[in-house]
């Protein structure tokens, strides 16, 4: 993998345009990012090929888009209410708050053998383990005013915290608001912590409107709200987010079989963006992960290089494919009292589906095209023959958020003007960009860094045989093509 660091992607973004920091000017905000005129491409180009492969491409997919706030009875009925918690302590000592279950991730396993121990559990393998990890937090969670202090726990830092703990609490991860004039129980809503049961509570109305049949499907793009405690990471772990969902409604017994078909698809989804498959991971939640709702998920995970330490090998979620069952229907049938079954004109029954669910985030699309891009390398430079570093974001020319930059040699002899008109013509087929600041080497580097696959260079010869050099991202090599051709020499090179 490319020798790429958090300090330098989030540098990058920056320097370039893709993401910036939120409220910069007043300090910023915990976790929030702006994106920049190439980061809001980049993004643009993930959820417009999304939309295209999940629905526009698809005869039983069809989209919706739900508002953000909600009924606040909706999120009882889904379990959130009651059941969308995190464990949170606090160190007394450095004021520090985290989710329970990421501090004892970071432990060494002798520290939570010793909290293991000190809670009267006796584990056999691994006290690190998943299993045991849960089966601990359930323990804290149920002695209440547990004494875990002396344990010799890590703040995720590796630094050791030699102080008193808060009692464990449950913390709801949804974030409130009020409705109207008052701030009163009445009053209380949530902004959604997913886009999911916009799709169930309206599962009814698509599926009449559009007279669907099973197996269907309803897709949303929306951003979703998470009060996390412990964010981090740059855009990989957000309060604020976007997500890609589909709701995939199946006969019951037909579960497994589009479990595995939405797995593969997903997963053949990612390489088609470009990203390397050496970096792609399916993985299956075992039983004591998987949450209320869900008979079985799989993640399917990118190997971010800055999540690795350690003996860590860095994966994390891009997206969840989840057997849901029959249970958001079934729960906002009761809670409701509105039947959600229909007469199913394929299987010619009354039937409530099962769903599964496929749920990617956006953001983390985007930061593993980043990190998947980045690369640094030592190139020669004209006359002197020592090298220089350069760095390039090597994206799929598909995803890139220009996809041709067009660049006078100089700002003379009619160069400027015949640069511009191609611009000009470009524009109507792809994302084209005109530079004419700087050395034609300068400009050549900051396209790289941009993720630019194709630099169109107006020279001294343009106006003598109406040709044009273009050069190649990866390989700087260059080809002459003549102007009227650049169109149909982009189009066989995007590939």
């Amino acid at each position: 993998m490319s020798a790429v660091t958090m300090e330098k992607l989030v540098s990058l973004a920056k320097r370039r345009g893709f993401v910036f920091q939120s409220s910069e000017i007043y300090g910023g905000l915990g976790s929030t990012w702006d994106y920049g005129p190439l980061g809001v491409e980049l993004k643009r180009n993930v959820k417009n090929r999304w939309w295209r492969d999940m629905v526009t491409a698809r005869e039983n997919v069809v989209g919706m888009d739900a508002a953000i706030l909600m009924n606040p009875k909706v999120w009882e009925a889904s379990g959130h209410v009651a059941q969308f918690h995190d464990l949170l302590v606090d160190s007394r000592k450095t004021k520090k708050r985290y989710r329970l279950d990421h501090l004892l991730e970071a432990q060494k396993p002798e520290a939570v053998a010793a909290l293991a121990e000190q809670l009267g559990h006796v584990f056999s393998g691994d006290p690190q383990s998943t299993e045991n990890i849960v089966a601990l937090l359930g323990a804290v969670a149920a002695a209440g005013d547990v004494d875990i202090n002396g344990v010799g726990i890590l703040d995720p830092s590796n630094r050791k915290i030699d102080a008193d703990w808060t009692t464990p609490r449950q913390f709801n991860l949804m974030l409130k608001t009020y409705l109207g004039p008052t701030e009163d129980e009445g009053s209380l809503t949530y902004l959604r912590p997913e886009t999911a049961q916009g799709i169930f509570v309206n599962f009814l109305n698509v599926q009449t409107t559009a007279r669907m049949r099973l197996p269907f499907g309803i897709a949303q793009i929306g951003k979703a709200f998470r009060n996390e405690i412990t964010t981090g990471n740059f855009i990989f772990r957000t309060r604020e987010f976007e997500q890609m969902e589909l709701e995939f409604f199946v006969p019951p017994a037909d579960t497994s079989k589009w479990l595995d078909y939405w797995t593969e698809a997903r997963l053949n989804w990612y390489l088609s963006l470009g990203i390397s498959p050496g970096h792609l991971r399916v993985r299956p939640h075992s039983a004591d992960e998987l949450a209320h709702y869900s008979a079985a998920c799989n993640d399917i995970e990118y190997q971010f290089p800055f999540l690795q330490k350690d003996d860590e090998e860095g994966w994390g979620e891009l997206e969840g494919i989840a057997d849901r069952g029959t249970y958001d229907l079934d729960r906002h049938m009761e809670h409701s009292g509105k039947k959600l079954s229909f007469m199913d004109p394929g299987l010619n029954e009354k039937v409530l589906p099962a769903v599964v669910e496929a749920s990617a985030g956006v953001d983390r699309t985007v930061l593993a095209l980043l990190s998947d891009a980045y690369h640094e390398e030592e190139v020669p430079t004209a006359g002197s023959g020592e090298p220089e570093k350069r760095v390039v974001l090597r994206l799929s020319p598909a995803m890139a958020p220009i996809t041709v930059a067009v660049l006078p040699l100089v700002n003379k002899d009619g160069m400027p003007e015949i640069a511009r008109k191609l611009v000009d013509d470009l524009r109507g087929d792809f994302a084209a960009f005109h530079d004419a600041g700087g050395s034609i080497g300068r400009r050549y580097r900051r396209q790289d860094e941009a993720g630019t696959p194709f630099c169109v260079t107006v020279d001294g010869q343009t106006t003598e045989d109406q040709t044009v050099t273009v050069r190649h991202r990866d390989s700087m090599q260059q080809e002459r093509v003549a102007l009227e051709q650049v169109k149909d020499y982009l189009r066989a090179n995007m590939a």
